[in-house]
């Protein structure tokens, strides 16, 4: 006589969304933090116009530093929300890199070394693509169509 005390699908599942829905939920909500974490860096401290001039210190066009704060504020939104979730994480992607190419690049590898290196946008470039490969997640505005 065997004895089943709860079925297989229950230690994945509370409610109707899997471990990897409530995986996804979290990533997505942890990085649309962040994102919005930046823009509130690049609005409130920066500022808008410190912001525009280091974009252009650094070599880039200065409306590109509004682009980035409307991509890291909505982006962000979107992501706790967790509208779009597969193509706002991709559209992110462009944001880490840039990040990646100045200032960080010159930097080197680690995040510790002096002007910050390109370890922790790497990384964020990985999870945004990781994210787009999962998807919305559990507790998303918009669910996928069935």
């Amino acid at each position: 006589m065997t004895y089943q005390t709860s079925s297989p699908d229950r230690a994945q599942r509370a409610g109707n969304a899997t471990n990897s829905e409530f995986a996804a939920l979290i990533l997505r909500v942890t990085m649309g933090v962040l994102f919005l974490a930046h823009a509130w860096l690049k609005l409130v401290i920066f500022t808008p116009a410190g912001t525009v001039g280091f974009f252009e210190s650094l070599g880039f066009p200065g409306f590109l530093a509004y682009l980035v704060i409307a991509a890291e504020l909505l982006g962000g939104i979107a992501l706790i929300l967790g509208v779009w979730t597969r193509w706002v994480s991709l559209a992110l992607v462009p944001v880490l890199l840039g990040s990646i190419y100045a200032p960080h690049g010159a930097a080197g590898f680690f995040f510790s070394n002096e002007g910050g290196g390109w370890e922790f946008p790497a990384f964020w470039a990985i999870a945004l693509i990781v994210q787009a490969l999962l998807g919305n997640g559990a507790y998303a505005l918009r669910r996928p169509r069935s």
